[in-house]
């Protein structure tokens, strides 16, 4: 698959336009993510709504549908059930990587075979690409250093913790949330790392009384007892009929708990007793509004949300891996505190309420969002966009040659190495049958599944 322009002279992907033709809100941006939870693709929409708002055209792919043969979704399926059955095979995951400083050869070798996928998915003219997701970081950095992407890449970091898998060789400039992010990833080697706040739907906003009392009346939540919204992301992992339990039990504040996706979990909450459990909620921040604290286990974009909102944060009970990890960098930052002894959980939830450590958490929330316009992370990828960003030593690298029939050999063997890995990592999830059939459904060897690429905006699936 290549893309020309119809022009005598062809347009090629990740070929830069004429310097007249980068003018200030103008051009074209493409924002790579993953649809692995919600928090990837909600950075990139976030992104790709406000340099829409400046006058880019911006074109959004999905990482995991251009991985060969379909298997994005194996991925995908086989992350879920590791959290969901297996959280501790992930966590040994999450830390072997770590300390290896990356993925490992199997990740790297089917990250390879996506390379030239990225590469024709990019839009002829396309000027500048964001990248929300580690391994398209990865992807789009390699391409960079291997000379066959000649427009800057930049690194939107959506976590407060920064595993060296975010942190790509060629990625010219990595973006962070706040300081505790951007020290961790120039810790991991990242050249080029600016501070330029966290992006959130604008919708997350602080509230009046009135609209609070607005919000609790269309939940059907009560309208004076404090609340404590419980959240595990779009999956609705980890332990949350634990959390939710006892924070009923420990008569802080009255639990309100969002399941994501997991209906199955919604009904278990409310057969325990958990008056207020929801499924998927699409007015989030209203839910915010309506409540008193936010206690998270994943540390995600969910965090960031509450902060806009003025809404304290607790990490307790965390997820393996990047749970963890986030748990830790927001307490460093002094943004969320982090509850590690359940017998603290419900003074640390009154103090969060109605009291200093809630009133400095909001403090230090707001403080993120502080930023100039022409700080925002929106500005920054304007700003390289029109200036571009200096090959330095990306100089010397040589380009490589287009694929001969021995790299495409060597691309099939990747993925069937990769197969063999994912199916080595989900065995602990999966029983046997289901494991080979949820395999066996993704082979399919046609090219690139409907839809890969999409505009700005919510994907349809």
């Amino acid at each position: 698959m290549s893309h020309r322009a119809s022009a005598p002279r062809p347009t090629l992907p990740g070929t830069p336009p004429p310097q007249s033709a980068a003018t200030p809100g103008s051009g074209r941006v493409a924002v790579v993510s993953a649809s692995v939870g919600a928090g990837h693709d909600g950075a990139a929409a976030e992104l790709a709504r406000r340099l829409t708002a400046q006058g880019y055209a911006v074109d959004r792919l999905d990482l995991l549908d251009l991985l060969p043969a379909h298997l994005g979704r194996t991925v995908q399926e086989g992350y879920h059930r590791l959290l969901v059955r297996a959280p501790w095979a992930y966590q040994r995951i999450y830390s072997s990587t770590e300390r290896a400083g990356g993925g490992g050869p199997v990740a790297r070798a089917l990250l390879r075979t996506a390379q030239d996928r990225v590469l024709s998915a990019l839009p002829p003219g396309t000027d500048a690409v964001v990248s929300t997701y580690p391994g398209a970081s990865r992807v789009l950095g390699n391409l960079r250093l291997d000379g066959r992407l000649a427009v800057p890449v930049l690194t939107y970091l959506t976590d407060f913790s920064v595993h060296p898998l975010w942190v790509a060789p060629g990625v010219d400039v990595h973006l962070a949330a706040h300081s505790v992010p951007a020290a961790q990833a120039r810790a991991a080697g990242a050249r080029d790392v600016r501070v330029r706040g966290p992006v959130t739907d604008p919708r997350f906003r602080p509230c009046d009384a009135l609209g609070r009392g607005r919000a609790r009346e269309r939940f059907g939540l009560p309208s004076h007892a404090p609340l404590a919204l419980l959240v595990a992301g779009s999956w609705g992992v980890g332990p949350v009929r634990t959390v939710a339990r006892e924070l009923r039990d420990c008569g802080a504040a009255v639990p309100v708990v969002v399941c994501g996706r997991n209906e199955a979990l919604a009904e278990q909450l409310r057969a325990d007793g958990i008056e207020h459990a929801f499924g998927w909620v699409d007015d989030m921040p209203s839910l915010m509004h309506a409540a008193d604290v936010l206690v998270q286990n994943a540390g995600g974009l969910t965090s960031l949300e509450a902060f806009a909102c003025g809404l304290p944060v607790a990490s307790y009970r965390c997820i393996p891996g990047h749970g963890l990890t986030n748990a830790a960098a927001l307490a460093e930052a002094g943004a969320a505190v982090w509850i590690r002894d359940p017998a603290d959980l419900k003074a640390v939830l009154r103090d969060l309420i109605d009291g200093p450590l809630g009133r400095r958490q909001r403090a230090t929330g707001f403080a993120l969002f502080a930023q100039s316009p022409d700080g925002c992370p929106t500005a920054e990828i304007a700003r390289v966009h029109r200036s571009g960003v200096l090959d330095r030593d990306l100089r010397s690298v040589p380009q490589r040659h287009p694929r001969t029939r021995r790299l495409a050999a060597t691309a099939v063997l990747a993925s069937a190495v990769c197969v063999g890995a994912v199916a080595t990592g989900a065995a602990a999830a999966y029983d046997g049958p289901d494991l080979v059939h949820a395999i066996s459904r993704r082979l399919d060897p046609d090219g690139f599944p409907p839809h890969h690429t999409y505009p700005s905006g919510d994907r349809h699936s």
